[in-house]
């Protein structure tokens, strides 16, 4: 089984001549891919790299990406002489207006948002190398992750589908009991129409409705066959999450089905109703593991 959960977590560590790069990914069920970034302004211009990368190897989940970078050799910086005067300036006439003699501290001024700028310059190939090749790492820890986890998720869902089959077959046999108190219904109604100055049609086309209310032979097969359905999906593999879910409602109107059959069938009714009930409980079950799966 090759599912994967949309669950996930890796943190990678990489050096190269260029610096030191962490990574961090951390992803959650979603509808399709939502991809979200934490960076350094420095390293924003690498960010449509790093997206094609994360979208070529994901196709399903919230993912947040967080990234930090140490350059093995810091960027020349300049001194922003305009905001450095007008705040010596602001300090000089606040001290002046309130009486305070103060001296300004040189530390705090160069600590201010703006005041020490990093000298631009093009994006270094080495850094982005870096960066993706780091990602890559990160990228195939995360995979195995959500492949572990998803393996766990299939492997339960394997079991209630399991569940479900046996029920199945419990409501085949239970059928078979119940199937002369399903004639007997469909004789008496018949009778009724038959005693009335109803038309031939009528009558037919009554009887064909009632026929196929009266018996759940074909929601049973119909079950059993989307639960065959089910463990092959789980087997094959890749996206099986929407087809999943898809697949699931289907099941359930089955058994809603049969259990709009019950009515006037005394304790085998209730049997019958008891067991699509299990059934209903074990496909939300189900529904809700494969939420997480990709």
């Amino acid at each position: 089984m090759s599912v994967r959960s949309m669950t996930g977590f890796a943190r990678v560590k990489k050096s190269s001549e260029a610096g030191e790069a962490i990574i961090t990914l951390r992803s959650v069920n979603h509808r399709g891919l939502d991809l979200h970034f934490r960076l350094s302004p420095e390293l924003e211009v690498f960010e449509p790299a790093l997206r094609e990368l994360l979208k070529r190897r994901l196709s399903r989940g919230h993912v947040q990406v967080r990234i930090t970078f140490t350059p093995a050799r810091a960027l020349p910086v300049t001194l922003n002489r305009p905001l450095l005067r007008a705040y010596l300036e602001a300090f000089q006439q606040a001290a002046a207006e309130s009486g305070i003699p103060a001296r300004p501290d040189l530390n705090a001024a160069l600590s201010l948002p703006g005041m020490l700028k990093e000298e631009d310059a093009d994006p270094d190939p080495a850094v982005e190398q870096l960066l993706t090749s780091a990602l890559d790492e990160a990228l195939s820890a995360l995979d195995a992750f959500r492949l572990a986890e998803g393996q766990a998720l299939a492997a339960e869902m394997l079991q209630r589908a399991a569940a479900i089959r046996a029920s199945a077959s419990r409501l085949e046999e239970l059928r078979s009991q119940a199937l002369p108190a399903f004639q007997s219904r469909l004789s008496a109604r018949l009778a009724e129409l038959l005693g009335t100055a109803a038309d031939p049609q009528r009558i037919a086309q009554e009887a064909a409705l009632l026929a196929d209310r009266s018996d759940i032979a074909e929601e049973i097969t119909r079950l059993r066959v989307h639960v065959a359905q089910l463990e092959a999906i789980l087997f094959s593999g890749g996206e099986a999450g929407k087809k999943i879910d898809f697949l699931l409602q289907e099941m359930g109107r089955e058994a809603n089905t049969i259990l709009s059959k019950t009515n006037g069938l005394g304790e085998l009714g209730l049997a019958i109703t008891e067991t699509g009930l299990a059934i209903k409980a074990e496909i939300d079950k189900i529904r809700e593991q494969a939420l997480n799966l990709e």
